[in-house]
């Protein structure tokens, strides 16, 4: 017993210190497409955070790091639409109802249009289920952290992080 107690705690440090990496890259390289993954929204808006990731997702778009901008999410492409984003270089994904569900979606999407690598778009603790979640779909995914969306103090951030390797935990063993 104490042995499946000291793997486990063991699986939660090593995710919890890979989540830490991928929430400081940055993407090193051009995509097919940016992939900017839902928040909350609130009455046809975004919520603040949700706002935050479409916003960097235009910036990562008008640097060039690729054509086309998916958001999953009702009021994304509106969002960016209203931001100056062709409409040609826009795709919505909405009917996923979490990030899984998203991330499986996209990547379908993304093959329907003959494309094979993104640069996701969430928040910083976020991001490394995400991509594991894409690569699982076959999608190369590198990530982009939505900038200042680390948690401030140390205890959110442990608990931001844990909540994450719980998260990808639970996914790697069929219950999500």
């Amino acid at each position: 017993m104490l042995a499946g107690a000291g793997a486990f705690l063991l699986f939660l440090g090593f995710t919890g210190l890979r989540i830490v990496s991928a929430a400081g890259e940055t993407p090193a390289h051009k995509a097919d497409a940016i992939v900017v993954f839902g928040a909350a929204e609130y009455a046809g808006r975004p919520s603040p955070v949700y706002r935050a990731r479409l916003d960097h997702g235009f910036d990562l778009f008008r640097k060039g790091l690729a054509p086309v901008v998916i958001t999953t999410g009702g009021v994304g492409r509106d969002y960016l639409s209203r931001r100056g984003l062709p409409e040609e270089n826009l795709i919505a994904e909405t009917q996923s109802s979490d990030t899984a569900q998203s991330a499986e979606r996209v990547a379908n999407i993304m093959r329907a249009n003959g494309m094979r690598t993104c640069i996701a778009v969430s928040d910083a603790y976020h991001v490394f289920r995400i991509r594991a979640l894409l690569e699982h779909e076959g999608i190369k995914a590198e990530v982009a952290p939505r900038p200042e969306s680390r948690p401030r103090s140390l205890t959110q951030r442990f608990t931001a992080v844990m909540r994450e390797a719980m998260s990808y935990l639970l996914w790697e063993v069929g219950m999500t």
